[in-house]
């Protein structure tokens, strides 16, 4: 049946008997693609009969439909006519891993970042009331780790008040990227296992199953009857939300039915549904977090295919994690912070160690950000560990709550740069833009992982004031990478090699393609100086006058947008001390960039090392 669907109209043709034979289809489609094109799979497969059954009782792209994050939209994107084109999901040039609004109609909002949802819902009810469109529908698909988030919260507090016309779907399989945290986990947990709640919400699905006469009489009692079928503690009725579960999220015909009947009630409306992260592929709901991304793996047994790693460099967030137990097995002060990232940053290595004084705080970068001050100000050493494109969100709290308090919170900002097949909701290119204007910040970024490791150290032996250092996803470039831990002079840049005419300053770890690039460049007797600039803040003003003094030429190469880095700073110093040095940057453009693996992306912004050459001989020219 699958070959048949193309558009969810096709879907709408399908008996609805059918609809679970479909559902398998789906699900193996989905395994089998996704075997040897790595993406978010867990998440995926826990929504198949979700999606099928929205698609099916509601008339999308017409009604609208926002997938929270979009970790769970496979399925929304193959029948939404993208089945012939999902081999190149995630892949350059091809489909994004999110929903995309350029990409497809069906999108309605784009998405990657956590508990969005519901704000943009409610925006587009708002709009749809405005206009006088009393038909459309407006449907928000929300998992338990992003109904956590703040931002949920404030559009639940706003939605339940103004009493639009939306529906939220609450996926709960009880884990986001990680195992979820917090009291909302709890309280789930609670409503779900409730003997005495779940015999009265049986009879509430067989009220449903009648006839839409039931369906207009809850309508037109609204919280009254809810009151008495659902306890008046219930967290979504409190904030104005008429609240329907728990329901079975793989039960596809009777999420058909209760769909179909939710459509009928007016305002706001909660539907709260039970599924399990990987079903169908058992390997994946027996270990969750390793299939929420799980790269390559076995289509037949679900085995992950490991890849031999044996004498290669070390993951910077494996340096991250391992510096940062031994600092902490050194001074009980040190503790480790990251908003639902725990694995993915590695802090799991100071976890499985010192589990207490690890804080994963959930989807809450703000939190994760304010609380880190708070421990700051007693006195401890806080780690907070947020990957650069989430960094974002806690803007305020960085500038507010810690640097106008001069509080020593340590950022390490992971992700930074180019990430990959994520895409533009995920590339970490603006940390150093939003962070270079605030005061009292010192901003630094390692050239490989033993500078990464003595950045670190120097941070926690500075603690006068907060630190950030920004590092890339994946592998460093040492394998012998554990030396002992050496303090770096705060704004002090490093010459790597002594050249002539032509200066390049580099910051981070694109100063090893330029390396590459320099030794290419011998062959053609070009010989430029190398500097590894290390701390964008404060900026070694000093060497940039001797450079400015000794060479008529500067490229400066950084992996983040060309507005507001490296290229801002020595330019704006250049034209105060009125040098005329010229300067020419690598960075990233002034937009967004594709998804796409990072050799193909980095060819394309001109990271690779031929393309560092090509900007040489150009000047050359």
């Amino acid at each position: 049946m699958l070959h048949s669907v193309r558009f969810p109209e096709d879907l709408r043709k399908l008996p609805i008997k059918k609809l679970p034979q479909f559902c398998d289809e789906l699900r193996q489609f989905i395994i089998t693609q996704s075997a040897n094109n790595p993406g978010h799979l867990g998440a995926s497969l826990g929504t198949i009969e979700l999606t099928v059954a929205i698609h099916y009782v509601f008339d999308t792209p017409n009604d609208k439909l926002v997938w929270d994050v979009g970790h769970q939209a496979y399925a929304h994107k193959i029948i939404t006519g993208r089945k012939e084109r999902f081999d190149t999901n995630r892949k350059y040039k091809g489909i994004s891993g999110f929903p995309k609004t350029s990409e497809s109609e069906y999108d309605a909002f784009g998405t990657g970042h956590a508990s969005t949802s519901i704000s943009a819902i409610l925006g587009m009810a708002t709009a749809a009331r405005l206009a006088g469109n009393n038909s459309q529908q407006h449907i928000a698909v929300i998992g338990d780790g992003a109904m956590g988030g703040g931002m949920a919260f404030e559009a639940m507090n706003q939605a339940g008040g103004a009493q639009e016309n939306l529906l939220v779907i609450l996926n709960d399989n009880r884990i986001a990227i990680d195992e979820n945290v917090g009291a909302m986990s709890q309280y789930l947990l609670r409503i779900t296992s409730s003997k005495s709640y779940n015999r009265v919400k049986k009879g509430l699905w067989k009220f449903f199953n009648f006839s839409n006469f039931i369906v207009q009489a809850i309508s037109r009692l609204g919280n009254t009857i809810k009151g008495q079928i659902v306890s008046k503690s219930n967290l979504f009725q409190q904030l104005g939300f008429r609240y329907f579960g728990p329901a079975d999220g793989h039960n596809v015909i009777k999420l058909v039915h209760v769909l179909s009947n939710l459509k009928a009630i007016k305002g706001p409306k909660l539907l709260h549904i039970v599924t399990v992260k990987g079903k169908g592929l058992p390997l994946a709901e027996e270990n969750q977090i390793a299939y929420h991304f799980p790269g390559n793996y076995d289509p037949e047994t679900g085995e992950i295919i490991i890849p031999d790693e044996q004498n290669t460099p070390p993951k910077y967030q494996t340096v991250f994690g391992e510096t940062i137990l031994e600092l902490a097995l050194h001074d009980e002060k040190v503790v480790g912070i990251t908003p639902a990232m725990a694995t993915g940053c590695s802090l799991t290595i100071m976890r499985e160690k010192l589990p207490h004084r690890v804080f994963d705080v959930g989807i809450a970068e703000q939190h994760a950000v304010t609380f880190a001050a708070g421990l700051a100000a007693a006195g401890y050493i806080p780690f907070c560990n947020i990957y650069s494109s989430f960094l974002q969100r806690s803007y305020d709290q960085i500038v507010h709550d810690v640097a106008l308090q001069q509080l020593p919170v340590i950022f390490c900002i992971d992700r930074a740069g180019l990430v990959g097949e994520d895409g533009p909701t995920h590339h970490g290119i603006f940390d150093l833009a939003f962070l270079r204007s605030i005061p009292n910040l010192i901003i630094a970024s390692p050239l490989n992982e033993i500078e990464l490791r003595n950045l670190m150290f120097t941070a926690y032996s500075e603690r006068n004031r907060p630190f950030a250092i920004r590092y890339p996803r994946g592998k460093g470039i040492f394998t012998d990478w554990k030396k002992t831990l050496e303090k770096i002079e705060i704004g002090k840049s490093k010459l790597l090699k002594q050249g002539q005419d032509i200066a390049v300053l580099s910051l981070g770890p694109l100063g090893n393609n330029v390396i590459q690039a320099i030794s290419i460049l011998a062959k053609e007797e070009i010989t430029p100086t190398h500097i590894d600039v290390r701390f964008l803040k404060p900026f070694d003003k000093t060497m940039l006058d001797d450079v400015c003094n000794t060479h008529h030429t500067i490229i400066t190469v950084e992996d983040s947008t060309v507005v507001g880095g490296l290229f801002s700073e020595v330019s704006e110093y250049i034209v105060k001390k009125q040098y005329h040095t010229k300067v020419v940057p690598i960075a990233l453009p002034d937009t967004f960039v594709e998804h796409g693996d990072i050799a193909n992306l980095h060819t394309l912004v001109g990271f690779d090392v031929e393309g560092i050459v090509e900007v040489f001989q150009k000047l050359r020219e």
